[in-house]
């Protein structure tokens, strides 16, 4: 008798541990796709399971590629459950364009990941809101013009940078090489003479330790544990790319800081050298004045400066990598590029100016941004109030995802949006035309504030070295070999590759 209480007494907890789990599942799909009727209709999306979200369904190595097939099935305006957080994608050029461009403002707040917040503390212009970011953005904004930004001030620094990136490339005589170092190192040097006030030697131990770092981050910061890190922030001790990170974060800082320590103590408030010299004489305008909350502080000072020159490093030098890996797998593309430097620009040296009187190396070089897709997902919005869009209703505070690859690989806008084609930039004439889906900068209040310099450099960068170099896959290797894969990272860079760069008469 006692043994038969004892099992129903254990069936009867166990049914009610089965009840309270299946009660527990109920209100947790309840709570996910629940929306009143005075709010609106929820975004469709796949059903996400209780702690892992939808987690199973992406592939983590490349989450960007799961989202443009998820929007396939479920529409231009879906959602999907990175835990514990419910993310909306927008995807397609319309669609994108009416959240960035035509409501601007709700879609305009920047979503802060856990480890982008580890990495600005609020502070800076990439990863703050309210007026910190507004206050960082327009003083960056004004200072880089000031200070050359898409200007002949910039023109000059980038052709006195193409000398000595020709001078590193003539080092290697033709043999086979990694483009990465010498391409970022140059890259990064327009930036650098913009904020610092000079460029550094490609020899400086701390350049080039500042630069490697910074493309070590942007690559990390995009891996597979990285996104499990931000569902699940208490694993971050245990996962060896983050304390990688925070180890580069700490040695950033203390790098950037003893680079505004040295001009700190040269400073000239009558020769402003760059952007940290402006900087320096505005903190010390407020501390002289007595504003205790002024927004000029030692933080933001680091973190604006830290994300102008990653922001300012990565994605341009990313791109041309891409154009001269492009230019060796298809010489039939780099010969009419070649063919129409020679008749217009001859052995001169090029200018910006010269961009109009070359269209189809123009048309190469936006083909090369579109194809390469570099930044998929844009950095991730967040609304800054409630909003109905496209019969929707996306809550204030909601993370949302620009699927910008949707935009630069539409269907309905690119004729092969798969197809390295600079034909998509051309008109029957052969002349130059703007596409209205070409947003590789991003659109609206979000979108890179760098993007007139990042213009010119690839331009001129771009231009030039395939005036003086013809781009060859290494010995023995067809051009059929050379692999468009990208590598994984919060920015799609090419995998490892060499290329030969060889001096042409």
């Amino acid at each position: 008798m006692a043994l038969v209480e004892a099992l129903l007494m254990h069936v009867s907890t166990t049914g009610a541990l089965l009840a309270a789990v299946l009660l527990f599942l109920v209100a947790y799909l309840i709570s996910i796709s629940s929306s009143s009727p005075e709010e609106g209709k929820d975004p469709p999306g796949p059903t996400p399971l209780p702690l892992l979200g939808n987690l199973l369904q992406l592939d983590l190595k490349q989450p960007h590629m799961s989202l443009w097939e998820l929007s396939k099935k479920y529409g231009s305006v879906f959602k999907v459950h990175f835990r514990p957080r419910k993310v909306v994608v927008l995807a397609g050029y319309k669609t994108v364009k009416q959240s960035l461009v035509n409501q601007a403002e709700e879609f305009g707040e920047r979503d802060i990941t856990p480890i982008f917040q580890d990495f600005s503390q609020g502070f800076g212009i990439l990863f703050s809101n309210g007026e910190n970011w507004k206050e960082m953005r327009r003083f960056a904004l004004s200072n880089l013009r000031d200070f050359g930004m898409g200007k002949r001030g910039s023109e000059d620094k980038i052709i006195e940078e193409i000398q000595y990136l020709k001078g590193e490339f003539d080092k290697f005589e033709g043999k086979a090489f990694d483009t990465t170092h010498p391409v970022n190192y140059a890259v990064s040097n327009i930036i650098s003479s913009i904020v610092y006030g000079s460029r550094f030697e490609y020899t400086d131990p701390r350049f080039t330790e500042m630069v490697d770092k910074a493309n070590e981050n942007i690559r990390l910061s995009g891996s597979a544990s990285m996104m499990l890190y931000n569902m699940f922030p208490f694993l971050g001790p245990w996962l060896k790319n983050w304390r990688l990170l925070m180890k580069n974060l700490e040695l950033d800082i203390k790098e950037i800081s003893e680079l505004v320590s040295s001009l700190r103590q040269t400073l000239n408030p009558q020769d402003l050298r760059g952007l940290v010299d402006s900087f320096l004489i505005r903190k010390q305008t407020a501390e002289e004045s007595g504003e205790n909350n002024s927004l000029f502080h030692e933080k933001n000072l680091i973190f604006t400066v830290g994300n102008l020159f990653i922001a300012g490093t990565d994605t341009t030098s990313t791109t041309l990598r891409w154009g001269l890996l492009l230019m060796a797998k298809y010489p039939h593309i780099q010969d009419r590029v070649q063919e129409e430097i020679d008749q217009v620009i001859g052995g001169r040296q090029l200018i910006t100016e010269d961009r109009k009187n070359l269209p189809y190396t123009d048309a190469v070089i936006h083909e090369t941004q579109r194809l390469a897709n570099i930044v998929p997902t844009s950095i991730p919005h967040m609304t800054s109030c409630d909003v109905h869009f496209n019969g929707y209703f996306i809550k204030k505070g909601t993370c949302i995802f620009p699927l910008l690859m949707s935009v630069l690989w539409d269907e309905d806008e690119w004729e092969t949006p798969h197809t390295f084609n600079p034909e998509h930039f051309l008109d029957k004439h052969g002349r130059f035309v703007k596409r209205d889906a070409f947003l590789p900068f991003s659109a609206g209040r979000r979108a890179c504030l760098g993007e007139s310099l990042a213009r010119m450099e690839l331009f001129l960068f771009f231009t030039s070295l395939l005036q003086h170099f013809r781009f060859t896959p290494p010995p023995g290797v067809s051009e059929d070999d050379l692999d468009l894969t990208p590598a994984v990272g919060f920015t799609l860079n090419p995998i490892p590759h060499k290329l030969c760069a060889l001096k042409r008469s």
